[in-house]
């Protein structure tokens, strides 16, 4: 993933013993199935990247185990990155596989309405 990579949400759940210290940390959470930008992606010195997203703004905390104020960033393991083809290459990929007999062709194509 990388800035500017459109993701969507696959995991927003919360661990229970962890739910007061996130409630505390990120005024807004994340929805599963809904789509993202990623605004930044945090490594965090090492530890464990994060992402910041354009459609989700909170405030800096100062976070103990890395030394520094920065925003809240969520886990990368929540978000898959979505793969959007635009219709021309979705055509040619298509007609590809058609011809490898991977897919069959469309009624229409076959002559059949």
């Amino acid at each position: 993933m990388k800035p500017g990579d459109k993701v969507i949400c696959v995991d927003a759940t919360i661990d229970p013993e962890k739910a007061e210290e996130i409630a505390k940390d990120f005024e807004i959470w994340i929805t599963k199935d809904k789509e993202y930008t990623v605004r930044e992606i945090l490594e965090n010195n090492g530890i464990v990247p994060g992402l910041l997203l354009e459609e989700v703004h909170n405030l800096p905390k100062y976070f103990k185990l890395l030394g520094r104020y920065q925003e809240p960033a969520f886990a990368t393991w929540r978000f898959r990155k979505l793969n959007y083809a635009t219709r021309a290459e979705a055509v040619e990929e298509e007609q590809e596989l058609v011809e490898v007999g991977v897919q069959e062709k469309p009624e229409k194509e076959k002559g059949v309405i």
